[in-house]
C-alpha cells in the first residue's frame, strides 16, 4: 500500500476515534458539573479536561475564565482548536475523501454525513440548549462509522490501518482520561468535598467509556479508585482497557509490517508483555500517575514508529 494511502486512511481513523473520546469526556464533565459542588472544584474539574487534551495553554490564550460554557464551545465548535470536535470531523472527512477509492461508498457516504449534519446541528444551536444530545449523537455516529466500517471493508491493508488509528488513539486517551480523573480525585479530597462523592464520581467516569455495567458484571460490588484503574489497564475482556488495545495495536503492526517496523513491534510487544504481566497492587505502589505517564511516553513512541515506518510524516522520534 502506498504511504500516502495508509496515512489518510490511519489520521481518519484516529480523528474519528478523538471526536467520540471528546464527546465521552465532555458529557461526563457535563453531568458531573450538574450536581452541587464548589465553584473550586468546578473549575478544578473542567480546566483537568483541557489537560487531558494538552489543550490548556491554547485556551488561555483566548479565554480568561474557566467555565462549563466556555470549554465546551472550545472542545466542540471553535475550528482554531485543532482537537475540537468540529475540527477532528472535517479532518477526519478531508482524509476519508482523499483515499475515497480505497474505503467503500458506504463508509465514506457515513463519514461525509456525519460532517454535513455536525454542521447543521452547530448551526441550529443544539449544543447550547441540549450538549448531552449533541454528546450523545457524535458517539452514535462514531459507532455507526465503525459498524459500517467493519460490516462492509474487505479485510486487506486498508482495513488494517483504519482499526491500528482507532486503537492507538483509544489507548492513548484512556490512559490521558484515568490519569487526570486521578488526580481530580486526589484534588476533591483536598478539598473536602463532599458533595459529590466517590461513588457518582467515579460512576461516571465508567460511564464516560461505557465501563459501568462491565464493572458491575466483572466485580459485582462497590465502585473502587482501585477496580476502575485495574479494569481500565489490566482487564482483557474490557474492549477499552490499556491492554486490550494494545493487543489490538501489536496484532495489526504484525499484519502490515515492512522491512522496517520490526523495532515498532517489537517496542508494542514489550509493552504488551508488561501490560499482562502487571498487577494493579504494583502499579498503586509505584502510583497511578507515574505509571501512566510513563505507559504514555511508550505508546507515544509506538506512534512515531509507525509515522516513521509506514506514514508520510517527517516527524523525528524522540531520543
Amino acid at each position: 500500500m502506498l504511504s500516502r494511502t495508509a496515512d489518510h486512511l490511519y489520521w481518519m481513523s484516529r480523528y474519528t476515534e478523538r471526536t467520540e473520546n471528546t464527546a465521552r469526556m465532555l458529557d461526563v464533565n457535563y453531568q458531573m458539573s450538574l450536581l452541587p459542588q464548589t465553584l473550586e472544584v468546578s473549575e478544578m474539574a473542567w480546566r483537568a479536561l483541557l489537560e487531558i487534551s494538552e489543550l490548556t495553554e491554547l485556551f488561555d490564550q483566548t479565554h480568561e475564565a474557566i467555565n462549563a460554557k466556555a470549554i465546551i464551545e472550545f472542545m466542540v465548535s471553535d475550528l482554531d482548536n485543532p482537537s475540537s470536535i468540529m475540527r477532528c470531523l472535517e479532518a477526519a472527512r478531508e482524509n476519508a475523501r482523499a483515499v475515497r477509492g480505497s474505503m467503500t461508498t458506504e463508509l465514506w457516504e457515513t463519514i461525509n454525513t456525519t460532517w454535513l449534519e455536525a454542521q447543521k446541528k452547530i448551526k441550529a444551536g443544539l449544543l447550547d440548549h441540549a450538549p448531552s444530545e449533541f454528546f450523545e449523537w457524535v458517539k452514535f455516529r462514531s459507532h455507526q462509522t465503525r459498524g459500517v466500517q467493519h460490516g462492509t471493508m474487505m479485510r486487506d491493508e486498508a482495513y488494517s490501518f483504519i482499526c491500528l488509528g482507532s486503537f492507538l488513539e483509544r489507548a492513548d486517551n484512556t490512559a490521558r482520561l484515568l490519569d487526570v480523573k486521578s488526580l481530580t480525585a486526589e484534588n476533591m479530597k483536598a478539598f473536602h468535598q463532599d458533595s459529590v462523592d466517590d461513588f457518582y464520581y467515579w460512576a461516571a467516569i465508567l460511564r464516560s467509556v461505557s465501563a459501568f455495567e462491565i464493572y458491575r458484571k466483572a466485580y459485582r460490588d462497590v465502585i473502587t479508585p482501585e477496580r476502575v484503574a485495574e479494569l481500565l489497564i489490566l482487564r482483557t475482556d474490557m474492549p477499552r482497557s490499556l491492554v486490550a488495545c494494545v493487543a489490538e495495536v501489536a496484532s495489526l503492526l504484525a499484519q502490515v509490517k515492512n522491512a522496517q517496523s520490526s523495532t515498532t513491534l517489537t517496542q508494542t510487544r514489550n509493552i504488551l508483555a508488561e501490560l499482562r504481566d502487571e498487577s494493579i497492587e504494583a502499579i498503586l505502589e509505584m502510583g497511578l500517575h507515574n505509571y501512566l505517564k510513563l505507559f504514555l511516553e511508550k505508546i507515544n513512541l509506538v506512534g512515531y514508529g509507525i509515522n516513521h515506518d509506514f506514514l508520510l510524516s517527517t516527524e523525528e522520534v524522540p531520543a
